[in-house]
């Protein structure tokens, strides 16, 4: 598998990835159930500094980040996690990441982030695994932000000229930024992500209460030598990359991996509802994924789930396919969801 960093890299750079290396797919892997957080509304305005001010009090903070491929990986050698808040103009973030040593060297907008230590965003909010967001940041409270037509395993590039127009982000250094010797404490991120820079690919972006986002964050952290009193990269060291809610192989583009985010307007605590299509989507998800390797050996999708060898499913889906195309869908709960050779997955009530 490519880190999503990675692949992006070599994208832009023309560099060609292999046919089907984003689809080797190691199916227990994805046992582990999505993260969820309960994200409340505020009434109070956030000051972007990078501090933990008192409306932050209100919120929770998620999970320790673990490893991308989850828990059957060592757990992160620091800790990461976040709180988030919202109202009617704004996702907020607040991230704290505990750093020994904290170093940042990029200072252009739109550079390659992750060449770096660095904290990512994921979102889409309509969940069905295209046009989605990025935004990634270092100590240096340095930006890369895309937009996502769909994933790169489905032929999509990133869109690097789209920008979160009227994004506020800060950071503030629990220590000394770019100071080998000493030991520092962490750095934390303060970000607020407007509804409507997230709304110009689709006609409503200001969730409701009880809406559900996929979203998912990520840490790439880099193990450094200190050479001529600067922090470099150990050579030919690959990079950590921890996350909020485990994908089961590296790669942060399999948006159907993502964590649950709920929006709530309520002032007392609420109990997260798991979407009523969640089992229809496991269903067709790992149909998909069979698709793939299918279509890899045989240069064409099949046509029932049993020739995937897929005959043990909690739900039966209905498969069309072609050489080139394929839809799988399933009835339950009272929707019909449905899922296609790209990977777009959607539910709608019959």
């Amino acid at each position: 598998m490519i880190h999503s960093g990675l692949m992006l890299a070599l994208l832009l750079a023309g560099i060609p990835i292999a046919a089907g290396q984003t689809f080797s797919v190691n199916f227990e892997a994805f046992k582990e159930t999505p993260r969820h957080y309960i994200c409340y509304q505020t009434p109070d305005s956030i000051r972007i500094d990078g501090k933990p001010e008192s409306a932050w009090n209100k919120a929770s903070w998620t999970e320790d980040f673990t490893d991308i491929e989850g828990s059957s990986k060592p757990a992160p050698l620091h800790r990461t996690r976040i709180k988030m808040l919202w109202d009617q103009q704004h996702l907020y973030i607040f991230a704290e990441l505990t750093e020994p040593n904290a170093w940042a060297t990029l200072r252009q907008h739109d550079t390659i982030i992750f060449q770096d230590n660095d904290f990512e965003v994921f979102i889409d909010p309509d969940g069905d695994t295209h046009q989605y967001y990025e935004m990634e940041i270092n100590a240096l409270n340095t930006v890369m932000d895309l937009f996502m037509p769909r994933p790169y395993r489905n032929g999509g590039g990133a869109m690097l000229n789209w920008d979160t127009k009227g994004l506020r982000t800060a950071v503030y250094v629990n220590g000394t930024l770019n100071k080998p010797g000493d030991k520092d404490q962490s750095w934390t991120v303060e970000m607020a992500i407007p509804f409507k820079a997230l709304g110009a690919y689709r006609s409503r972006a200001v969730p409701e209460d009880g809406g559900l986002w996929r979203i998912n964050f990520s840490r790439v952290q880099w193990q450094t030598d200190i050479v001529n009193d600067q922090y470099v990269k150990k050579p030919r060291t690959p990079e950590y990359n921890w996350v909020w809610s485990p994908q089961g192989i590296i790669n942060m583009h399999a948006p159907e991996r993502w964590g649950y985010l709920q929006f709530s307007t309520s002032s007392t605590p609420v109990t997260f509802k798991e979407p009523a299509t969640v089992a229809a989507r496991n269903v067709l998800w790992e149909v998909y994924y069979r698709q793939q390797q299918y279509r890899r050996q045989h240069r064409q999708y099949a046509k029932d789930a049993a020739t995937l060898g897929l005959t043990e499913l909690p739900l039966a889906p209905a498969i069309e396919a072609t050489s080139s195309q394929f839809t799988a869908s399933v009835k339950d709960a009272g929707f019909e969801t449905v899922i296609n050779q790209e990977g777009k997955i959607t539910s709608r009530h019959e």
